[in-house]
């Protein structure tokens, strides 16, 4: 997928590679401060995110550190706004990051006005 594909000239939205257990989803969004990103987790999925347009900073939480929060099994995720982070790490475009189910992340952390990246979703 990787070699056959300009991941830069992708359209936004979900390209699967391998049915619902390998995709990735083009997403452009508004940046965010630290303050501003929404803490989210998964349970079945793993992400590789990738930036193109800027560096992006994830805050990190393990989920065994998160408040109870409510779980869409549908979307697999949980959104815990108002929970801060207990580190970051930024990449530059081309770099990337890896969240496991245990990884709670906040991302589009930017200064970037919009922030264009890639999201491998992988069945754990």
């Amino acid at each position: 997928f990787l070699s056959a594909n300009d991941m830069n000239a992708l359209s936004t939205g979900i390209h699967h590679i391998k049915g619902d257990d390998v995709f990735v989803n083009i997403q452009e969004a508004k940046g965010k401060t630290k303050d501003e990103a929404v803490v989210e987790y998964h349970r079945k999925m793993v992400d590789i995110q990738i930036p193109f347009s800027g560096d992006e900073t994830y805050g990190y939480i393990p989920t065994a550190d998160l408040p109870e929060a409510d779980f869409d099994v549908e979307k697999d995720v949980a959104l815990l706004p108002g929970v801060a982070s207990q580190s970051f790490v930024t990449c530059k475009p081309g770099m990337f990051v890896i969240f496991f189910p245990q990884d709670g992340h906040a991302p589009f952390i930017t200064d970037s006005p919009i922030l264009r990246k890639a999201i491998f979703k992988i069945k754990a």
